[in-house]
């Protein structure tokens, strides 16, 4: 089965899937949007993804046209039509079609986009070996906490990282760790397990709070606090985390190595824990 693309109620493949173009989400970047996965035919923490997407919407005053019940069904028969083994699902909700003006359009209907791809996982190469990743300027907006579709400071960070040979970029705001362009980051000193704080920069990943509290289950120290990037210079080991990364070993920042170079204890540890939980 092709990949396929659900809008506004109606079922398409993905390469005849269509929008107008003045919609919202194209002219303004007026919308927000969510990634789950799954492993095997089963949504991962589906609830919680759908929560914060609603979460997101409710932010910025768009309202879902489906309440979560039927979204999840919506979205479960998604999978079982792909027909795919593991499937990325990208849900994509914007203000709606209306002529182009920056206020709100009054009485109009949202735009609702999914699509169903297949899901592919980091390599087991990628993840044995680890990851470099650079650091650089946070020139976000205020509401990271909501995931919206604005993500150009996001597309130059990764942007920076392809051209370093990195594999992701963090943002760093007056000398602090924020997260990463599409992750959010860990560091571990001794039996200290560090990650930032939430806060107004920080968008509360599924995958993170995840492993925060399997951690704490697992009998570990899981910090949330503030993190300099000086820090990270000096620490045993650092870990990102994600919805398609899941938990992915990071051995070199800035072209500087992290701890020794190969991927840590608590990172592998805390990887065999998530999939465990996964099972």
């Amino acid at each position: 089965m092709p990949n396929i693309a659900f809008i506004n109620g109606k079922w398409t493949s993905l390469s005849s899937a269509k929008i107008s173009i003045e919609d919202r989400g194209f002219q303004f970047g007026d919308g927000v949007y969510e990634v789950i996965r799954t492993y095997g035919k089963a949504c991962f923490e589906l609830k919680e993804h759908l929560t914060r997407l609603e979460r997101s919407a409710n932010a910025i005053e768009i309202a879902l046209p489906y309440q979560a019940e039927i979204l999840e069904k919506i979205i479960q028969f998604g999978c079982r039509k792909s027909r795919f083994k593991d499937t990325m699902i990208y849900i994509q909700l914007t203000r709606g079609t209306a002529p182009r003006g920056h206020a709100y359009p009054k009485k109009k209907r949202s735009t609702l986009v999914m699509t169903f791809r297949e899901s592919k996982p980091v390599s087991e190469e990628i993840r044995k070996k680890g990851v470099s990743i650079i650091s650089t300027e946070d020139i976000r907006w205020a509401r990271c906490y909501v995931k919206s579709l604005n993500l150009l400071p996001n597309v130059l960070a990764r942007e920076a990282a392809k051209r370093a040979e990195a594999f992701e970029a963090i943002f760093i705001r007056e000398g602090h760790v924020m997260e990463g362009a599409g992750s959010n980051l860990f560091a571990v000193f001794g039996d200290k397990i560090v990650t930032p704080s939430l806060g107004p920069y920080i968008l509360s990943g599924i995958t993170r709070e995840i492993i925060l509290r399997l951690g704490r289950e697992n009998g570990l120290t899981m910090v949330e606090g503030s993190l300099p990037l000086d820090d990270l210079y000096v620490a045993d080991e650092l870990f990102l985390t994600g919805t398609t990364i899941e938990v992915l070993p990071v051995i070199c920042l800035n072209q500087k190595p992290v701890g020794s170079t190969k991927p840590g204890d608590v990172t592998l540890s805390l990887f065999n824990i998530f999939q465990d939980y996964v099972s």
